[in-house]
């Protein structure tokens, strides 16, 4: 799309002068790449492909409906109820037009007839809830048969639209949940209620801002929306090949180079993208030929890339769509949640980053050499422009602008500075005019299958609240762990992984943090603390096997066995495994308290974390033993719960270690083989 933005294939095609490194050798390897990621996304996402006219009007609604957001983030012209209705309108237009009844057995050239008539009921009755939303709202409790058609229509739709595009999970649970708010009179006592009737449960979940238009879809339509969009936006004028320019120049010369590169950049691509499946696969399709040219095995290398674009969902600032909704269920401001994600998550980034040096030490790698790589003045020449609105974003969020409209300036900006930088370069307004209208359009059906496991979330939210299952769960969990943290965190962690391998992560998040985050409040957890636990387990789920989609996705660009990467992936991801007990434990992880009780236990977890990554590689100065390995992971697991007798023995393991390493490498000279 930016032809300035080339320059990393360029100058990666300046080959030196070496026989196994031949240009066509790599340029097949990333045509391969290329090709290959192509097809799983087509597999993945599952979307249809149209041509002619149609995808002419698919185009006109996608940019509608990003240009209607961005309106409405600025006006705020209608009420909760409407703008939601409004919301669900134009995505289920791109839903039932993109996403097919089965992929195996529908048309993927064109709309079938079914599809079309779901596309007329859905907007029908949204248009219905839009013009009649003051007396549904009025005469909640007492509605006519008119409104128990739509509101049971609707639930319908909504259920059909979350198995389309988000899987047969979500759908599955909601329908489990309305059966538990209508059958309660028959369950068994620990789980019984009064019950609902039919009519009364569709209206609720369907006709009020409780169930289908509750806060789950209204984050959609406030914010997520317009951060996908400004992702999108981002990516097509060229900020995605800015961000990795900068991130190989700075570290791809150094060990292991290529890979440090694609933690830098793929983190932060993973974190304006959205989706760490779809960030794998497009960056993935450059950083991971260069890995396993440097001498990274290939599951290795699909492994660094889908931990690395897991990663950038609970980066801050821009983070994974569950975390609006986890503002919006705190009740505080967007950013007091990136603040407090800001030291876990860097703590997680360092961990892999670690990681891969280590490996790189183990093996002897090398950087790239520096004239294959982009030069630092050239990547920022072409692309710090794309700064302006990053910074612009922060700003604002932490001067107490709401997300809606921080990211809505910022995205202005992006606009601004494009078309400027167009005018400065000389550059055809025609360019700069498809990269925007592309931008719109994929910001816009970028946004549909959040927006659906939203409104699928929403039906479960409702169920909970209706029957006051959230209470009864809660009471349920701290019973079965005799009221203990030390087991209640494990439970909670085990039902996260469980959900999210089949639930998207906003779902996911919904569901457990209504049943289990009350719980572990009343168990003195801060609720800051107990929700961010949830929504780390809830991203881990793309890397952890059997289940492991972005690593199975980083396997297939690889060409490597799916579950030795997804093993390879979980491996470099084990942070985000240890760093969520860590925060319960030492709230002073998410800036709570003063600065001297903040700094001695980061100072604290960042040892813990470099120890771990040393454990998980089995390399420290040099190879470790398996003796050495365990002392390092004691090591690691003694800094979990902060404490002056648990960090002075970590200290002095590690001591020991160090010193069995320094000696060795003092008398051997270089890297040993692991005992």
């Amino acid at each position: 799309m930016d032809p300035h933005n080339d320059d990393r294939r360029q100058t990666i095609d300046n080959e030196p002068a070496a026989p196994n490194t031949g240009r066509s050798e790599r340029e097949t390897e990333e045509a391969l790449a290329e090709k290959k990621a192509k097809d799983l996304l087509e597999e993945f996402e599952r979307k249809r492909a149209y041509s002619g006219l149609p995808a002419l009007l698919i185009t006109l609604v996608a940019v509608l409906t990003s240009c209607y957001h961005l309106f409405y983030a600025y006006f705020h012209p209608f009420f909760a109820l409407d703008h939601r209705a409004i919301h669900w309108l134009f995505m289920s237009i791109l839903l039932f037009a993109l996403y097919p009844f089965s992929k195996k057995r529908s048309p993927l050239g064109r709309m079938s007839l079914p599809d079309a008539l779901l596309m007329v009921v859905s907007v029908a009755i949204c248009v219905w809830i839009f013009a009649n939303s003051t007396t549904i709202l009025n005469r909640a409790g007492s509605f006519g048969t008119t409104d128990v058609f739509m509101g049971t229509v609707l639930v319908l739709i909504v259920l059909e639209a979350a198995r389309r595009a988000a899987g047969p999970a979500v759908p599955l649970i909601a329908l489990v949940f309305i059966g538990y708010a209508l059958f309660g009179p028959y369950l068994p006592d620990v789980l019984a209620h009064k019950g609902y009737s039919f009519q009364r449960l569709c209206t609720y979940l369907s006709l009020s801002t409780d169930g289908i238009f509750g806060v789950p879809i209204g984050v959609s339509a406030n914010f997520i929306l317009l951060f996908i969009l400004y992702g999108a936006l981002l990516r097509k004028t060229g900020a995605g090949q800015f961000f990795t320019d900068v991130a190989f120049a700075l570290t791809g010369w150094t060990k292991g180079g290529p890979a440090k590169a694609a933690v830098v950049s793929s983190t932060f691509f993973g974190m304006i993208s959205g989706s760490s499946v779809a960030n794998t696969v497009t960056t993935g399709t450059f950083t991971i030929p260069l890995m396993k040219r440097t001498g990274y095995p290939a599951h290795f290398a699909g492994g660094v890339e889908a931990s690395s674009s897991t990663m950038g969902q609970i980066m801050p600032p821009i983070m994974g769509a569950a975390a609006f909704i986890m503002a919006e269920f705190l009740s505080v401001p967007y950013y007091k949640v990136c603040i407090a994600a800001a030291i876990p998550a860097t703590l997680a980034f360092f961990s892999t980053f670690m990681q891969v040096h280590f490996r790189a030490v183990s093996m002897g790698l090398v950087g790239l050499p520096r004239n294959e790589l982009p030069k630092i003045g050239a990547a920022f020449a072409a692309g710090w422009h794309h700064l302006f609105s990053i910074f612009l974003l922060i700003a604002f969020l932490t001067q107490d602008f709401s997300p809606e409209r921080a990211v809505f300036w910022a995205i202005v900006a992006t606009i601004v500075t494009s078309f400027l930088m167009c005018l400065i370069r000389r550059e055809s307004m025609k360019t700069y005019g498809k990269m925007i209208l592309e931008g719109l359009e994929e910001g816009a059906v970028g946004a549909v299958e959040v927006a659906a496991a939203c409104a699928a979330a929403g039906i479960i939210i409702g169920s909970i609240t209706m029957t006051g299952l959230g209470i009864k769960f809660s009471s349920m969990i701290v019973d079965a762990s005799l009221g203990k943290l030390y087991l209640a965190l494990p439970f909670t962690m085990i039902a996260c992984l469980f959900l999210g391998m089949g639930v998207p992560t906003t779902a996911q998040y919904v569901i457990i943090s209504a049943l289990v985050a009350p719980a572990l409040v009343q168990m003195g957890v801060l609720p800051m603390a107990a929700h961010l636990f949830i929504l780390y387990f809830g991203t881990r789920a793309d890397i952890t096997p059997p289940v492991a989609l972005a690593a199975y996705a980083g396997a297939g660009i690889a060409r490597s066995d799916p579950w030795k990467t997804g093993l390879a992936a979980f491996q470099l991801g084990i942070a985000g495994f240890i760093i969520p007990f860590m925060f319960v434990y030492a709230p002073e992880l998410l800036f709570v308290g003063s600065f001297w009780k903040i700094l001695p236990a980061l100072f604290t977890a960042t040892f813990g974390v470099y120890c771990l990554a040393a454990a998980v590689q089995r390399c420290l100065l040099v190879k470790t033993t398996w003796y050495e390995a365990l002392l390092l992971l004691v090591t690691a697991l003694l800094l979990i719960k902060p404490g002056i007798q648990r960090d002075l023995a970590g200290a002095a393991l590690f001591v020991v270690v160090f010193a069995l390493q320094w000696f060795r490498r003092k008398r051997e000279g270089g890297p040993v083989k692991a005992a």
